[in-house]
């Protein structure tokens, strides 16, 4: 081979690499440039909330001043909802709702998936499937059929419909993810608990859920997001202060015809989403490994 050639291949290897090089700082580039973007769209409005939710009346409704910052910050709006007897009601229902929505989806859940995942009884798979098919119904074909339902038993205008009918959303998709976890645990331990003389109760709870913590997190978390957040079912359901839940309660009482009490809107906003961003900035990690396990694993 002679020195002419050599050296045209490294030549050529060389600029491949620079063509390489260039490829990723464009790609880099290009990540920057969405990501930016991304955080744009997404944090100005939240951004926008809470400047505005320290802003009192008179200067929300001047024409002059940036609607970016408060040019006299003020906490009225805050003290106005923390001392306000429906705010508080609305807070405590939405309270109840959720830990009760959160232990019942999970209770089934979990038994459901530790039923489909490990039993293997005939038709599981078929079932497993069903299951997350149900997730895909949107919610809002099913507020109709459920509100009459709701009527039969007596519960309209009742926030314990709510804590029933939140379970329909919760739960298949909680069950889908804890199969993923509990299909991913390796069939020896159930043999050697079997062996052992342990029944199917303790293997769920000595094995199965210990070793699922992080699914069992994720789906924890999904269940609260569903009742924390949902307007739909409660704007159908509820038209009382007294069985109002947040989503709703801010809406129709800091909305007086066509007066909108911006500050107290925001302010409310703000309370309302403290209990979301402080689980999610604490276990999202958790919350992002359940979810990925939930969708690869099984």
């Amino acid at each position: 081979m002679s020195v002419t050639t050599m050296d045209a291949r490294a030549a050529a290897r060389l600029s491949h690499r620079h063509s390489l090089h260039r490829q990723r700082q464009w790609a880099l580039w290009g990540s920057y440039i969405a990501l930016a973007v991304f955080v744009v769209m997404f944090l100005v409005p939240p951004f926008y909330t809470l400047m505005t939710s320290f802003k009192g009346s008179h200067e929300i409704g001047a024409e002059q001043g940036s609607p970016w910052y408060p040019h006299h910050p003020t906490l009225e709006n805050f003290w106005y909802l923390i001392t306000y007897p429906n705010f508080q009601q609305y807070y405590l229902n939405s309270v109840i709702v959720t830990v009760l929505t959160v232990v019942i989806s999970m209770a089934i859940a979990v038994f459901a998936a530790f039923g489909l995942a490990r039993m293997g009884f005939k038709g599981s798979q078929t079932l497993s499937t069903g299951v997350f098919l149900t997730y895909l119904v949107p919610p809002s074909l099913l507020f109709l059929p459920l509100f009459q339902i709701m009527g039969w038993v007596g519960l309209i205008n009742s926030y314990w419909c709510l804590v029933l009918l939140y379970p329909t959303l919760a739960v298949p998709f909680c069950t889908w993810i804890m199969i993923g976890y509990f299909s991913s645990i390796p069939k020896e331990l159930d043999e050697a608990a079997l062996i052992d003389g342990a029944g199917y109760l303790q293997m769920l709870f000595k094995i199965f859920i210990p070793v699922a913590m992080p699914g069992l997190i994720a789906a924890t978390i999904f269940a609260f997001t569903v009742s924390w957040g949902s307007f739909l079912y409660p704007l159908a359901y509820l038209y009382t202060s007294s069985q109002m839940v947040l989503t709703v309660g801010i809406v129709s009482d800091l909305i007086r015809g066509d007066v909108f009490e911006w500050g107290k809107i925001m302010a409310a906003n703000v309370l309302a989403s403290l209990p979301p961003i402080l689980i999610y900035a604490f276990l999202m990690d958790y919350y992002v490994a359940g979810l990925t396990a939930g969708a690869t694993k099984g």
